[in-house]
C-alpha cells in the first residue's frame, strides 16, 4: 500500500518548505501556508520507522472538522481543504509555546505524579489522587515548541513571561482560548460517548496581528480520550481505562522498552503492528467524529496531492 513518507513539491511562488515531525508545511508567497499530513508516525517526540496507512488523512480530516465546528469561538488560520491529506491557511507566525490542557491525572501527568511530583508546570497537583482521576477544574500545563528532532520541555506560566516567550497580553488570550476550546471539545465528545482528557494546542499570529489557532485539533495525535461509558467503573475497581489515543502506541513502545531516550533501540514494526495501528487509527477517526472513514485513493497518492494543490492555487 502507498504510504506517504515524505514530499517534494514546487508549486508556484513556493518560499520555502519547513519539515515537521508528521507535517510538512510550504510556505506559498508569503501568505499561504499548504500543510501536508504524512503518514509518518512520531512517538515521544522520535519518528518511528514504518507509515501508518491512512494516518494523514485521518488526522488531516478530523482536524478540519474540529476546527469548523470551533471557528465560533475562537478564530483559525484555515482556508480549505484541497485534498484529503492537505489543508490550506493563512501564514501565521507561530508562538513558540504548546498549550496543553489537562482535565485527568493520565499520560505525562500521571507519570510525574507517580514520581511523587504535585506541581507540573507551576501548576499543583490535587493530593490523594489516582491514576486517570478527575482533576478538580482543567489545568494548563504549557511545553515549548522544541525544534525538529529535539524533545518539548515543560515550562510554567512565570517562565514563559519572565523569558518573553509571549506578552502577558498574548498569553492571556491563549489561555482563554485554550479554556474555550477544552470545553467546546469536552462537549463534542460527549456526544460521541466519549472523555476528552487532556489536548494540546497551538496558535500563531496573522500578518494583521490576530492570534488564531493553528496545526492540529482534538485529533488522537494531540488528544486523549476515554470511553465514557464504563469510566466511573473502572475507576473504583482501579482497571485500566479504555482509551482513544496514541497512548497506546506510546505503551507498546514502552513495553519494548523504548522512550526516546539515549542508546534505546525503537522495536521492530512488523506488517501486522503497522496493519494494527492503521486499524486502531480508523476506530479513532469513527469514534471521534461519529462517521464512517472512507479511505482515499493511494494509487499515485503524491501526483493526486500535487494536482489538487495546483488546482486550489491556481483558482
Amino acid at each position: 500500500m502507498n504510504t506517504i513518507n515524505d514530499t517534494n513539491f514546487q508549486f508556484p511562488n513556493q518560499k520555502s518548505v519547513y519539515i515537521g515531525k508528521v507535517r510538512e508545511v510550504y510556505n506559498i508567497n508569503d501568505a499561504l501556508l499548504v500543510m501536508i499530513a504524512t503518514d509518518r508516525l512520531s512517538a515521544f517526540d522520535v519518528v518511528l520507522p514504518r507509515q501508518i496507512p491512512f494516518k494523514g488523512q485521518i488526522l488531516n480530516q478530523i482536524a478540519t472538522k474540529m476546527m469548523n465546528e470551533t471557528a465560533d469561538i475562537v478564530p483559525n488560520w484555515l482556508i480549505a481543504t484541497p485534498d484529503e491529506n492537505v489543508a490550506v491557511g493563512d501564514l501565521c507566525e507561530p508562538f513558540k509555546v504548546e498549550m496543553v490542557i489537562r482535565g485527568y491525572l493520565s499520560g505525562h501527568a500521571a507519570r510525574e505524579y507517580k514520581l511523587g511530583k504535585r506541581i507540573l508546570c507551576g501548576v499543583e497537583m490535587t493530593e490523594g489522587l489516582k491514576e486517570n482521576d478527575k482533576f478538580p477544574f482543567p489545568i494548563i500545563t504549557p511545553s515549548t515548541k522544541a525544534d525538529n528532532g529535539e524533545h518539548d520541555e515543560d515550562i510554567s506560566r512565570e517562565d514563559i513571561l519572565s523569558q518573553g516567550i509571549v506578552s502577558e497580553e498574548d498569553y492571556i488570550v491563549l489561555e482563554n482560548y485554550t479554556n474555550a476550546l477544552f470545553q467546546r471539545g469536552t462537549e463534542i465528545a460527549a456526544k460521541r460517548g466519549l472523555i476528552l482528557v487532556d489536548t494540546k494546542y497551538e496558535f500563531g499570529k496573522t500578518k494583521d496581528g490576530k492570534i488564531v489557532l493553528i496545526d492540529e485539533i482534538h485529533t488522537p495525535d494531540s488528544s486523549r480520550y476515554f470511553y465514557a461509558d464504563g469510566y466511573q467503573e473502572r475507576q473504583k475497581k482501579g482497571e485500566t481505562q479504555k482509551q482513544l489515543s496514541k497512548e497506546f502506541v506510546r505503551q507498546w513502545l514502552i513495553e519494548n522498552d523504548f522512550q526516546g531516550k539515549d542508546g534505546q533501540q525503537i522495536p521492530e514494526m512488523s506488517d501486522d503492528k503497522v496493519l494494527e495501528i492503521s486499524n486502531r487509527y480508523i476506530e479513532l477517526y469513527e469514534q471521534i467524529t461519529g462517521e464512517a472513514f472512507v479511505k482515499a485513493s493511494t494509487e499515485n497518492v503524491l501526483n493526486r496531492i500535487e494536482k489538487n494543490v495546483n488546482s486550489f492555487l491556481a483558482n
